[in-house]
């Protein structure tokens, strides 16, 4: 008689399905494909250490299980989570034990490696280089960013992608041999896989998800709008602190910058969906509209400004679309960098010049002494002169040339600034006739 710590745990069908051979692994063809890299390190059964940056639920602790199989050695999984500095020495007793008494090599698979530290990287440099095990990391960040370059040199980093459509079909395909009497109707497969957003394993759990509550209630033929009753989508993938955030920024400010309202809105829509901070968001249209636009076209900023007000107002989902006015007008507004090219300038100029005073008749005089002292004398006042400009008055320091980094282009507002500046540069140099435009 069984007891209730007797039974066995039904596994789940993600579980189930776990590819015990590498022709069973579905994606990744750019990997595993006949002539890819992986799959000839894998045929020639003569493994490297290899780093693996992946998207959740594209099979990366079973890439390291398979490794571990074709090289017929020991395997050993540790979380850089969780583990430290004791974990890992019990991890290269094990692979020294199964070398000196089995005479086998060990596949150590360090999931979230980007989480060990600096001397927790380097601990593992050495058993790399002495051939004690193989290294299999795996990590959601960036490797460039997050990983020791020794560490990087001494393991081949994979970029693993997310599943396409047609894997998930495979996918499904699959796993009717595990159901029981149900499936899907054409629609409901491409709601799960939008649903999947990429994550087999994800995928896998909603066709599990949806084929319980089919049996309980009595449906053998599921449909789009019984896979959205049964199932409640996850959020997108989105790190907020991680290469998804990063990238999608990246992707929308791109877009505006290219004139393409249409992607600047997919990319909006993408981050909002996936949980994006929206007031973020809002800072960043606000940028770009003085970085991409700037004068060209001032209204830009002004937009900006105020769809970051009315979101404040308003918050999700009213206040969304005050923000995707921002991005479709700053997105259609003529382009110009004139005074993101000017500002980087000056800063570095400055960066790198010395403190100049500044020249005594730019200072106020307050008090009795500094006027004695000279401040503020042969100061002109603009609007005493003709024009309400004092043609040649100098206002960078005494002994600086002039300097021109503000450069209009010929685009919207900044070709009048363009002529403006061109207007008091003839009346600084003594060229300015009456028929000039003023």
């Amino acid at each position: 008689m069984t007891d209730l710590f007797s039974k066995v745990p039904i596994q789940p069908l993600a579980e189930k399905m776990r590819p015990r051979s590498v022709d069973e692994v579905v994606g990744q063809q750019h990997l595993l494909g006949q002539g890819k890299p992986l799959r000839l390190a894998f045929d020639a059964e003569k493994l490297h250490s290899f780093i693996l940056w992946p998207p959740p639920g594209v099979g990366k602790t079973t890439l390291g299980r398979l490794a571990a199989n074709v090289a017929n050695s020991e395997f050993v999984s540790i979380s850089a989570v969780l583990a430290g500095v004791r974990e890992i020495r019990a991890a290269i007793d094990v692979a020294q034990n199964a070398l000196d008494v089995q005479g086998k090599s060990t596949v150590l698979f360090v999931d979230e490696i980007h989480r060990f530290n600096k001397a927790q990287q380097d601990a593992l440099l050495p058993h790399i280089e002495s051939g004690l095990f193989i290294l299999v990391g795996s990590t959601t960040e960036n490797p460039s960013f997050e990983l020791n370059s020794a560490l990087l040199s001494r393991a081949q980093v994979y970029v693993l992608q997310p599943l396409n459509e047609a894997d998930f079909r495979q996918l499904y395909l699959r796993a009717l041999l595990h159901l029981n009497d149900v499936s899907f109707d054409e629609n409901a497969i491409s709601v799960l896989v939008g649903f999947a957003d990429g994550d087999a394993r994800r995928f896998l759990n909603l066709v599990e998800q949806v084929s319980t509550a089919a049996s309980g209630a009595g449906v053998s033929m599921m449909t789009a709008d019984f896979v959205l009753s049964a199932s409640s989508p996850s959020l997108r993938k989105f790190d907020k602190g991680g290469d998804e955030f990063y990238d999608q920024i990246s992707a929308l400010h791109k877009s505006i910058r290219g004139s393409q309202p249409n992607a600047a809105l997919y990319w909006l829509a993408r981050m909002l969906d996936g949980g994006a901070d929206a007031r973020y968001v809002a800072r960043r249209l606000i940028r770009m509209a003085s970085e991409e636009v700037g004068n060209v076209d001032p209204r830009a900023l002004h937009v900006a400004i105020n769809a970051a007000e009315a979101y404040e107002r308003l918050g999700s989902p009213e206040g969304d679309l005050a923000l995707a006015q921002a991005a479709t007008y700053i997105a259609m507004a003529a382009k110009s960098n004139a005074v993101y090219a000017a500002w980087n300038e000056t800063r570095a100029f400055v960066q790198a010049d010395g403190s100049r005073p500044v020249p005594m008749h730019l200072r106020n005089a307050p008090t009795k002494l500094m006027s004695e002292l000279g401040y503020h004398k042969g100061y002109r006042y603009a609007h005493d002169e003709p024009d309400a400009y004092a043609a040649g008055e100098r206002y960078f320091p005494d002994g600086m040339p002039e300097a021109q980094w503000y450069k209009p282009v010929p685009r919207g507002l900044e070709i009048r600034i363009a002529e403006k500046l061109r207007w008091l540069q003839s009346l600084d140099d003594g060229t300015h006739s009456k028929d000039s435009q003023n």
